[in-house]
C-alpha cells in the first residue's frame, strides 16, 4: 500500500486546461443554438456566467491530507456522517445533491477528520457517475491511509432524472463501497451501516 507517512500529502486537481474565455464563447454559442438569445441586458452575462459557474463545479479545494501516529491504538469505528456533496451528472451535465457517508477502522495512522469531506469533495468536482465517486472515494482512501476497513454510502437526487426524462421527483439514489474488514465480517459491516443510519444498500 502507498500509505503516507512522511508529512502531509498535498492534493490538488489539474487545472491548467482550463480556458474560461474559451468556455463563455461555447456557451454563448450553446445558448444560441438552443434559441435562447442573450442580447437582453440580463443574459448578456449569462455566457460568461455559466463558464465561470462550471468553473468552480469542476474545481476542488486543495488540501493536505494530514495523518497522525496512532498512537493509542483505537480499533473503533470513525465515521464522518451526512457530508453534504454536489457534483454534475456526466451524462447531461446537471446536477445532484445529496449527502456521503464515509468511515475507517484505523491502522498505523489516524486522518484529520475535516480530511473524510476533503477527499469527497475532490472527487465531486468533476463529472461523474455516482457508482464510480462511490467507489473512488473508498479506493483513494484505503490506498491513502491503509486502514483496516473502509465504508462509503452516498444518497442523492439525481436532476437528470427528477427534472426531466422521467421526471421521478424525489426519487434518490443509495450506493455503497466497503472494503477490508468491512466489507469481510460481517458485524463490522453491520455496525457501519446501522452508523450510517442506511438499512440496505446497492
Amino acid at each position: 500500500m502507498n500509505t503516507w507517512t512522511g508529512g502531509p500529502l498535498h492534493v490538488a486537481a489539474d487545472t491548467s486546461g482550463m480556458d474560461l474565455d474559451a468556455a463563455e464563447e461555447a456557451a454563448s454559442r450553446f445558448l444560441k443554438a438552443l434559441g435562447v438569445s442573450t442580447d437582453s441586458e440580463s443574459l448578456r452575462d449569462t455566457p460568461g456566467r455559466m463558464a465561470r459557474a462550471y468553473a468552480e463545479l469542476f474545481t476542488p479545494r486543495p488540501f493536505d491530507l494530514t495523518t497522525f501516529p496512532n498512537d493509542e491504538g483505537y480499533d473503533e469505528l470513525v465515521l464522518a456522517r451526512s457530508i453534504p456533496l454536489r457534483s454534475v451528472c456526466e451524462h447531461h451535465l446537471l446536477p445532484f445533491v445529496g449527502t456521503a457517508h464515509v468511515g475507517y477502522l484505523p491502522g498505523a495512522r489516524i486522518l484529520g477528520l475535516s480530511k473524510l469531506a476533503r477527499v469527497v469533495e475532490y472527487f465531486t468536482c468533476r463529472p461523474q457517475v455516482q457508482e464510480r465517486l462511490t467507489k473512488q472515494v473508498a479506493d483513494w482512501l484505503q490506498e491513502n491511509l491503509d486502514p483496516k476497513g473502509v465504508g462509503v454510502v452516498i444518497d442523492a437526487e439525481h436532476t437528470c432524472m427528477t427534472l426531466r426524462g422521467v421526471q421521478a421527483t424525489g426519487a434518490r439514489t443509495l450506493t455503497s463501497s466497503l472494503l477490508g474488514i468491512l466489507r469481510t465480517d460481517a458485524r463490522s459491516r453491520a455496525e457501519f451501516l446501522a452508523c450510517t443510519g442506511v438499512t440496505g444498500t446497492r
